[in-house]
């Protein structure tokens, strides 16, 4: 739990100092978060490839564990369509659209963007930041009431990178490897999907 409060008030004060433009913005829109993304991953894997007993599960991973995003999929669908039941101005394929993009923000808000206009883009982004930031604040109470596989469904397409290493923190490294697997594929799923429901 305090290691997510942790990140959170990173991400907060990132805000601020973005909105009061405490660093020059040609810093901020380089590559640095890239790297410092690799290097976090880096990190991760270093710690997977030291446990042995990682190694071994993911030779031995589950079958019904391959089935998970295809549970996140529908849920996240599902949830999104009852949800439109009580927002009569919008569809569900608009908003089924804006869930499709499983926490991958930067991907599925140009694509809603393009097809859907500006406004939409933006309720987009700040739906799958959301997402996100929830998978990372929430992951001990994930566990604790819903199981070990939650933060990883909640994580959506950012359980490979962003989230991964909270979900290794909380759920266990034995699961770092159906984490990777689940964010690979919700994060393929996600320009197909949302350009399909902005299409209907």
């Amino acid at each position: 739990m305090k290691g997510s409060i942790i990140i959170i008030l990173f991400f907060i004060f990132g805000i601020v100092v973005g909105h009061y433009q405490w660093i020059p913005f040609s810093l901020t829109d380089s590559n640095v978060s890239f790297y410092i993304l690799c290097g976090l991953m880096y990190l991760v894997g270093l710690g997977i490839g030291n446990d042995s007993k990682t190694i071994k599960g993911f030779r031995t991973i589950n079958y019904r564990l391959l089935l998970l995003p295809l549970a996140t999929i529908i849920g996240t669908l599902l949830g999104c369509f009852i949800v439109s039941l009580f927002l009569p101005h919008r569809t569900a394929s608009t908003c089924m659209a804006i869930g499709s993009g499983f926490g991958y923000y930067s991907l599925s808000s140009i694509f809603i963007t393009e097809y859907k206009g500006a406004e939409l883009g933006t309720i987009a982004l700040l739906s799958n930041i959301i997402r996100e930031i929830i998978a990372l604040l929430l992951a001990p109470f994930l566990v604790k009431y819903f199981g070990k596989l939650a933060p990883i469904s909640v994580g959506g397409a950012t359980t490979m990178d962003t989230t991964l290493p909270i979900i290794t923190q909380y759920s266990g490294k034995e699961f770092a490897i159906a984490s990777i697997y689940h964010g690979f594929i919700v994060d393929l799923s996600v320009p197909f999907l949302v350009t399909f429901f902005c299409l209907l």
